[in-house]
């Protein structure tokens, strides 16, 4: 009964349950809370340097894409066909030896070999040498056995396809293989091929390791002769010279390769040489490689089409050693492709060259070549070098713009998220990521190949050429860390992409599955097809593996017969498992790509580098590229053998590398630091020019603020070692001179001022010295100023004319700004009455000039033309008549410059158009140096009367004086950023009453004379922009806009804006050349063609009208910009002059900060 009771009172519900819950709750929800503030403190004490993206230079941990599966093949390869289990698991198991033997030479022998005798220094003696390579005699020996285990992977290869493709009658008969092609196993058959290669020419390459070699048999023969005298026993020396003796036959001459294609496969060649089958295998593999080569060759961007030919050429070794014949028409075919890729690079600093392997290796079948062919793909090389290296700057820009344009894809992609991700959305992503590992690979093979080849073939490289190594460097290490930043993102991509093609591929599969399934007729071969498609399918329902897809693919091989698959299936099938194993592979194929240990023997590139990037002052944070791919090379030593610890050559490569960087970067840079803090500090003396108008600025704080730069294992901070760099002189330099501490107080002050270096503890407000020319004396010398600068109307600066030096001054609104802050607000009205007594000394000439009798008949006539003629003319000015006005100016005389009068008035016009862009730059400028003052408001709609405030407070009387001058000066920003002072009204509204005068009637013609002005002006920018291109610039010039400027201010004054419309003269301009250009072409059509000198004249006139139209084209634009300054106010145009002309004064005097 008491059971039953405490079973009842149990099942009882009384809310204790759901109390115990709600505690528990709250100490999660505490726990969560705590968790997060730990969180939270560990982000702001991290800053600025935690994100969501991945920094290359500072991440501890890798991410790897490729997904580990823990099976085995025969868990894989498990289906109810016994026979072809057995048949692909041998195969399967093959691949996957060969790809572990190629792993295993990468990352083990070949950096060995390829850095063996760097940083040993061999003394003359030869000691140093026999000891280097006696340590290196172990490493030989595990060479020696990693060879022999590739030449019986390769024996097993070989033996299992002839048993496979066995077509004899006394043949087994595993599967039927009649249809079947293994081309996979073909693949990995050349791949391993390719690692001998690559160690025969690394071992044949390497002069160092030969000659050491031979330097050390000498030394054992010498000891045979009294071993006792050494200490050494006879029979084990005597083992150790039949050691050497292995080692030299087999590794040492260079026939790895030789011996391997050529051994007895374990005396089974004869039988397999007679294998016709194998032998059709061979040649449909070479036809079907060398055409996808042919299609592939002239895409320099895809990145398996060099590896695809070394081992095409490889396997028709083989071929040839194995069946003793070879197609002739394949032969020509590798030939000829032997022309358009005249080398290779397989490794490092080792070429291949394709003539020269098969020349060696299928000496036979050279002899259809003749001697004269030969000669003619050495010297392809030489010619192919010459041009890659002159087009290199031209690649370079090509790689520069594609590549920014896939990064700009990349960023804007990666930031959607992936529930908005659509199978269109997955397709572009993997498109994206595979067009930058083509890019990755097209500029590697670029690189590697140049910079070789100029070794191999001893050509100097020019310094452009350099300098366009070293940035595509750059922009290969700048793709690597765009995957890398994002690599969160691309991992979770790849894993949706692979499913996304698993499933495309599945659907083919299952299709094809279908289409079997149905056709009831039965038969062994369709038996093998239907198991071969459901281990395919088997093998893509998980992730995506290399021993899955392997399996994958040698499925497919055995179910592609009995046209299991349609054409088309078949190509979409291979385009996707194509995708798929490139995704699959993408963080491989990428780090092999972006691999730039080559460097390591092109170090002599480096100091032009340095030098370059420091005198050009330009984006130096570009050096941290060429650091990351510097890193490269510590990854290749890590397995060398020749010296006791690795770590001794990352050493003096670290050590070689920070002192070119010290000595063209670092140490430059300090003494120029130096030297501007002693300039600045003796100012006061006679020094050279220091105006920056005239010697330039030199900027040094981008270069401060550049971030730690990683270097190998160290970080190093520009800032810091300035700072350390200044507080050793200044210490120094004191203790010597005990007199000069104030100096050098000064220069610790100013160092804090000016670059923010912190030598000393320092509290003073940093601020900025870089002021450019003072307002003070443009302002003084407004008549200097505008006839020797430039005016820029789009991004609104001056530029200098002319300069003495190799640079041109400019002037733009930041200069401005400085100005108007060190100097105060008031100096912008003294500035604008100076421009207006300026701009009336200059309409005063203008005036005289258009009230000369000549110009003012021709105008009166040209006038008189238009209006009588305006019908026939089409409402449009004739350009021949303003042509003619042009040159009957010209009649009248010349100045001593070969100036003509009005190429004067047009200097005129561009000084009073220039004269209104430095008003427009005061304005802005004057906006510019407002906004900045007034961001220290908190909230201009909620201005605090201080005044008020301090009379609430009864503080006294001098505060409250302090308060209201404050409450003034902020209500005068206040107002002076809200509404501003429009100056060019204010410059209209002054001239408009003299100029639109009765007395000056003649002024009415202005607009007349426009076109001829503008002809004029064409004409004189055209001569200075092609001076530009000359070695003497005198007179050269890009741009001048205060022409444009000055007629659309002068067309206004003169309210001539709609007569001057009325004359259309620039659609007058368009049609004149549209009709030289019709002219041209029917005469150019209807010439002959045989006639060069025609046909170059006409050739040029018609780029000299391009170049007209485009002028004329870029002057309607200028000017119709300007018009826009000078548009009819809403309220209507002046009504009372005497009014207008007296609040203008008014005006002008009172008005404080331009709109």
């Amino acid at each position: 009964m008491s059971g039953i009771l405490e079973w009842d009172y149990g099942d009882q519900e009384d809310g204790t349950h759901k109390i115990a819950g709600e505690v528990q709750l709250r100490t999660y929800r505490k726990f969560l809370d705590d968790y997060s503030s730990q969180l939270r403190g560990i982000e702001e004490a991290l800053d600025e340097s935690i994100s969501d993206t991945w920094d290359a230079t500072r991440d501890p941990i890798a991410l790897k894409f490729l997904p580990h599966e823990q099976t085995t093949l025969l868990k894989l390869i498990d289906t109810d066909n016994k026979i072809l289990n057995k048949v692909l698991t041998v195969l399967a198991a093959l691949c996957i030896d060969v790809k572990k033997l190629q792993d295993e030479a990468r990352s083990k022998y070949f950096g060995a070999l390829l850095f063996y005798g760097e940083g040993g220094t061999f003394g003359n003696n030869g000691l140093d040498a026999q000891m280097s390579i006696s340590h290196f005699i172990p490493f030989l020996q595990e060479l020696f056995c990693f060879v022999t285990r590739c030449e019986q992977v390769m024996c097993q290869i070989v033996k299992q396809l002839s048993a496979v493709h066995d077509s004899s009658k006394s043949a087994p008969g595993f599967i039927s293989a009649s249809d079947v092609h293994f081309q996979i196993v073909f693949e990995h058959l050349g791949d391993l091929l390719v690692v001998l290669i690559t160690l025969d020419e690394i071992i044949s390459s390497h002069h160092t390791l030969i000659e050491h070699w031979l330097l050390y048999k000498r030394t054992v023969k010498s000891v045979q002769h009294d071993p006792s005298k050494f200490g050494i026993d006879g029979s084990k020396l005597k083992l150790f010279e039949r050691i050497i003796h292995e080692l030299e036959e087999k590794l040492m001459k260079g026939t790895i390769f030789q011996r391997c294609v050529e051994q007895s496969f374990e005396d089974t060649k004869s039988t397999i040489s007679k294998n016709a089958q194998l032998s059709e295998e061979f040649l449909i593999y070479l036809r079907s490689s060398l055409s996808d080569l042919e299609m592939k060759v002239q895409d320099q961007l895809h990145y398996d089409n060099l590896h695809l030919w070394i081992k095409g050429c490889a396997l028709c070794a083989l071929n040839f050693n194995l069946f003793g014949s070879l197609d002739k028409k394949i032969f020509k075919q590798i030939w000829d492709l032997s022309k358009k890729i005249p080398a290779v690079n397989l490794v490092g600093n080792v070429l291949w060259f394709p003539e020269t392997f098969l020349l060696a290796r299928l000496p036979q079948l050279c002899k259809m070549i003749d001697r004269k062919t030969q000669q003619a793909v050495q010297s392809n090389r030489q010619t192919y070098l010459q041009t890659k290296t002159t087009n290199l700057p031209r690649e370079l820009q090509l790689y520069y713009f594609q590549t920014c344009s896939w990064m700009i894809h990349m960023e804007t992609n990666i930031q959607q998220y992936s529930d908005q991700w659509k199978f269109e959305d997955l397709y572009n992503r993997c498109s994206l990521f595979l067009q930058g590992l083509q890019y990755a690979c097209g500029i590697s093979r670029l690189l590697k190949t140049v910079t070789n080849l100029h070794v191999y073939t001893a050509k100097p490289m020019t310094k452009t050429a350099v300098l366009a190594v070293c940035r595509l460097i750059e922009l290969l290490k700048g793709i690597q860390h765009m995957y890398h930043r994002h690599c969160m993102s691309v991992a979770e991509s790849v894993n949706h992409i692979v499913q996304h093609l698993s499933y495309q591929a599945l659907k083919i599969i299952s299709a094809a599955k279908k289409n079997i399934i149905q056709d009831k007729r039965y038969s062994e071969k369709r038996l093998d097809i239907l198991s071969s498609l459901l281990l395919a399918e088997s093998a893509l329902n998980g992730p995506g593996t290399k021993e899955r897809r392997l399996v994958m693919h040698l499925a497919l091989s055995t179910a592609n017969q009995m046209k299991t698959f349609k054409e088309e299936d078949i190509n979409m099938l291979n385009s996707t498992l194509y995708r798929l194993d490139s995704i699959c592979d993408l963080q491989d194929k990428l780090t092999a790509a972006c691999d730039c240990s080559f460097l390591y023997w092109h170090r002599v590139i480096l100091p032009i580098y340095f030098s370059n990037i420091y005198e050009t002052r330009a984006d130096f944070h570009r050096v941290s590229y060429v650091c990351c791919a510097l890193q490269d090379c510590v990854h290749a030593m890590k397995s060398v053998r020749h010296v006791s610890n690795p770590d001794e050559l990352k050493v003096n490569l670290e050590n070689d590398v920070y002192k070119l960087l010290e000595t063209k970067i670092l140490i430059p840079f300090c003494n120029d630091i130096e030297t501007d803090l002693r300039l600045h500090v003796h100012s006061h003396l006679q020094l050279d020019d220091r105006n920056p108008f005239r010697v330039g600025i030199q900027n040094f704080v981008p270069m401060l603020r550049l971030r730690p730069l990683r270097f190998f294992d160290r970080y190093i901070s520009i800032q810091s070692y300035v700072e350390h760099y200044l507080n050793q002189m200044f210490y120094n330099l004191t203790t010597v001179a005990l007199h000069d501490w104030k100096t050098y107080g000064k220069m610790r002050s100013l160092a804090k001022h000016k670059f923010d270096l912190h030598t000393v503890d320092d509290y003073l407000p940093s601020q900025t010295l870089d002021q450019g020319l003072d307002v003070l004396e443009i302002m003084r010398n407004i008549h200097i100023f505008v006839s020797k600068y430039l005016y820029n109307l789009n991004n609104q600066f001056f530029i200098e004319k002319s300069s003495n030096n190799k640079h041109l001054n400019t002037i733009n609104i930041r200069h401005i700004a400085n100005s108007i802050r060190t100097h105060g607000t008031g100096i912008m009205n003294t500035t604008v009455n100076f421009t207006y007594q300026f701009l009336r000394k200059k309409f005063f000439i203008f005036s005289q000039f258009m009230y000369d009798e000549h110009i003012k008949s021709r105008l009166i006539k040209d006038l008189r033309y238009f209006r009588e003629n305006r019908t026939q003319l089409d409402q449009k000015y004739s350009y021949e008549r303003a042509e003619k006005f042009n040159r009957g100016i010209r009649k009248l005389g010349i100045t001593e410059d070969g100036l003509s009068y009005l190429d004067q008035f047009r200097n005129l016009i561009s000084h009073i158009g220039n004269a209104m862009g430095y008003i427009r730059m005061i304005r802005s400028g004057g906006l510019h140096c407002c906004s900045n003052a007034i961001c220290f408001i908190p909230d201009l709609d909620d201005i605090v009367n201080f005044e008020e405030l301090c009379v609430e407070e009864g503080l006294s009387r001098s505060c409250i004086n302090s308060a209201s001058c404050l409450d003034q000066t902020i209500s005068n920003w206040t107002r002076n950023f809200a509404e501003g002072t429009e100056y060019f009204k204010l410059l209209v509204k002054v001239f408009t009453p003299v100029i639109r005068d009765p007395k000056n009637i003649h002024l009415r013609n202005f607009h007349v004379i426009v076109p001829a002005l503008t002809i004029n002006f064409v004409e004189h920018s055209i001569t200075c922009k092609e001076k530009m291109s000359k070695k003497n610039k005198v007179g050269a010039s890009f741009t001048d806009d205060g022409f444009a400027m000055g007629v659309a201010y002068i067309l206004k004054l003169i309210d001539l804006n709609s007569e001057f419309d009325s004359l259309h003269w620039f659609q007058s301009v368009r049609e004149k050349y549209a009709k030289d250009k019709a002219s041209l072409s029917k005469q150019k059509d209807s010439s002959s063609k045989d006639d060069e000198k025609l046909q170059q004249t006409m050739t040029l006139t018609a780029k000299r009208l391009d170049l007209y139209q485009q002028e004329f084209d870029l002057l309607y634009y200028s000017l119709s910009s300007a018009r826009i300054f000078f548009q009819r106010d809403k309220s209507g145009d002046v009504v009372d002059e005497k009014k207008n002309d007296s609040k203008s004064n008014s005006e002008l005097s009172n008005s404080n900060v331009p709109k």
